[in-house]
């Protein structure tokens, strides 16, 4: 070696810095190695086109990583544009060791969690002493006449330079693993990273793992080539002739060229003209290792005034919850940087899965400083506006397929609207709202069909089954109502009406509507009024005093229906305070605010149903007035069990009462 330096102009060694703050994330190195090699190779493309370097036509360009296990090496070689000596001193002495510099800055400002730099981009080449405790770069330049240099740098401050033994052009990374990087030993964690990172690189890279084979090793590989693998029932039929053919064709099989590990042309690079169903479907599968088909897809293809590429999936979901378990890939040119960054991405498609291409995006930067970026913002509204097009388009041009696809998509375009105000604007129209009679709907068709019965007012059910008897009230005079059942819908109930200035949303259950109520179709005398008021009067009364709650209203209403013996109305303003207090109330101030609040619940009792006339004929009764009670407090929790579940204690109460009626019951029936 004929030259040596260092390369620190500081006392303090910032390698074991890195190695600390990144040690979860030490396969970034495979990341900014391999990209690195990328890069030699797209420059010397880009030079031969300029017609400033030689190559031939029929050269192929490819990388290679090279796993020596015996001798705990890591080699990245590639066959890109080279370097001389001169140029490692400006390329690795110089401008990568102040990237590297630079970057760690940058990580210390911004050690907090929520403002690191974006996947860690830019510690580039000097990421390699992550894990290695020796780096050794062989290279030979492009240029004519060019000589191989060699550098060497052992503890990642004092390096040694000189000639190389490289013959041909390009570069030879060789990484001398340590302790802080054996597990790159092991074949499987190298694929991993290699495959998280590089999959859609645009060089082909090739994989060799060197090892030492035993001589039992050694005797199955042999076993294996000589072995054909069939049924018994082909072997049975098989002539000698035919299982040599086969073999030969299976060694021929073996020997082909070895494919890349990478797809050099990623779906999203190509026009989505030449891209087929089925090639999305395959892509889709491939990435995101999910067996079921996506509903269906967006492909972005922008080149200006920015570039950007990707495709976004809408995929089927198996539950609601699902819906959390979104999946946006981030790539720069090919390059994979991380997963749902919610920085660039619009933080409502989080919930979709997809991969974004930007390689105009500042990826040095921190997470926070990309908030106020100038293109992250032009981006999002590229991306919200594709994606609120694209459902208008179904919408409007294949309706059937759009309510099919509802259920799926509902969640994510609610959340969208009330996250992304543009995105609101955009969908709006193409809202649907599937109803108690099982037909898709905009708020429009809805509002517009039920305005001689409800005017700009919008009913909901928020659970089929505990709702089911409102349901039933409400289906026997022709009314519907929306099902809103998801957890988006409880914060879109109150959108919708801040949305829609004049609109009154409210659950089944809040109050009785008009249409209801049984009508008098005579008009009835002063005296009637007076003793349909007293009877009332005495309803209420009956139940207040056996039921003992103050907390809960109680009012008499004639029903249209007889059926129904008694219903529980929450009023929506109280409904929605204690679904507040239920969200937001875990803290001990909202606690203390909400602690007097109780919901506002009446009990109404349904004058035409024949057990409330019973009951109050049996509260006359001395001898009866120990049923008449009992009997009240069971109309009372089944009108519960249709608006809430029973406490356990609740529960136990209304099984026990149940038991001792069946009883009378039966007792009754031997009698007589």
């Amino acid at each position: 070696m004929n030259e040596k330096g260092n390369l620190s102009i500081n006392s303090e060694n910032f390698l074991p810095i890195i190695k600390k703050w990144l040690y979860t994330d030490k396969d970034i190195f495979v990341r900014e190695l391999v990209s690195n090699a990328c890069d030699a190779v797209t420059k010397l493309e880009k030079l031969s086109r300029l017609g400033e370097a030689e190559i031939s036509e029929d050269e192929k360009f490819e990388i290679h990583v090279v796993l020596d296990q015996d001798r705990h090496t890591l080699q990245i070689i590639d066959n890109g544009i080279g370097m001389t000596a001169d140029e490692i001193k400006k390329y690795i002495n110089q401008i990568a060791f102040s990237g590297a510099t630079d970057f760690l800055a940058k990580f210390q400002e911004k050690a907090e969690q929520e403002n690191e730099i974006i996947g860690h981009f830019g510690l580039g080449f000097y990421s390699a002493f992550m894990v290695a405790d020796k780096v050794e770069i062989d290279t030979l330049s492009y240029q004519k006449d060019a000589q191989a240099a060699k550098w060497i740098c052992e503890g990642g401050i004092d390096y040694e330079m000189g000639n190389g033994t490289r013959e041909s052009r390009g570069t030879t990374i060789t990484l001398f693993l340590g302790d802080d990087g054996k597990e790159f030993l092991e074949e499987s964690t190298l694929y991993s990273a290699l495959r998280k990172y590089c999959s859609f690189m645009p060089v082909p890279i090739f994989v060799d793992v060197i090892k030492e084979l035993t001589e039992e090793e050694k005797e199955a590989l042999q076993k294996e080539a000589n072995t054909l693998h069939i049924s018994p029932e082909d072997a049975a039929g098989l002539t000698k002739e035919d299982a040599l053919e086969k073999l030969e064709a299976k060694k021929a099989e073996d020997a082909e060229e070895p494919k890349p590990l990478n797809d050099t042309t990623p779906l999203w690079q190509k026009q989505p003209k030449d891209c087929t169903d089925e090639d999305y479907k395959a892509f889709y599968h491939k990435v995101f290792l999910d067996m079921n088909d996506p509903l269906f897809w967006i492909h972005l293809n922008m080149d200006y005034p920015f570039r950007l590429k990707g495709i976004l999936y809408f995929p089927k979901l198996v539950e609601h919850m699902d819906v959390m378990e979104g999946e946006i890939k981030l790539y720069s040119n090919q390059v994979y940087i991380a997963d749902n960054i919610k920085e660039v991405v619009p933080e409502f498609l989080l919930l979709l899965k997809g991969v974004l291409d930007c390689p105009d995006m500042p990826l040095n930067v921190s997470r926070s400083a990309l908030q106020n970026d100038g293109y992250v913002e032009k981006m999002n509204s590229y991306i919200t506006k594709k994606v609120a097009d694209k459902l208008t388009q179904l919408f409007k041009n294949d309706r059937s397929t759009y309510e099919g696809f509802w259920d799926d998509i509902g969640i994510f375009i609610k959340y969208g609207c009330m996250r992304e105000e543009k995105f609101y604007d955009k969908a709006k129209d193409s809202l649907l709202y599937k109803t108690t009679d099982g037909v898709y709907e905009t708020l429009s068709e809805y509002l517009e069909k039920n305005k001689e019965k409800h005017e700009n007012k919008l009913f909901f059910v928020s659970d089929e089954n505990l709702q089911a008897q409102y349901i039933r009230l409400f289906k026997e005079q022709g009314l519907e109502a929306a099902i809103l059942s998801t957890t988006v819908d409880k914060p879109f109930v109150s959108f919708l009406e801040y949305k829609n200035p004049g609109l009154k949303v409210q659950r089944i259950d809040a109050d009785i509507t008009d249409t209801l109520h049984q009508k008098e179709e005579t008009e009835i005398s002063e005296a009637q009024k007076q003793a349909d008021e007293y009877t009332n009067s005495r309803i209420e009364t009956l139940f207040r005093g056996f039921l003992n709650n103050d907390s809960i209203k109680v009012n008499v209403e004639t029903l249209k229906t007889e059926n129904v013996s008694a219903m529980i109305l929450l009023s929506e303003d109280s409904r929605r305070m204690m679904e507040m207090m239920e969200a937001y109330g875990s803290g001990a101030d909202l606690k203390a605010m909400f602690a007097n609040i109780k919901p506002e619940e009446t009990l109404v009792l349904n004058r035409s149903n024949g057990l409330v006339k019973y009951l109050l004929a049996m509260s006359e009764k001395e001898e009866k007035k120990d049923d008449a009670e009992m009997l009240c407090h069971q109309v009372y929790d089944l009108a519960l069990m249709s608006h809430r579940p029973l406490s356990s204690e609740e529960m136990t109460r209304f099984i026990d009462r149940s038991n001792t009626i069946l009883e009378k019951l039966a007792s009754f029936e031997s009698n007589k």
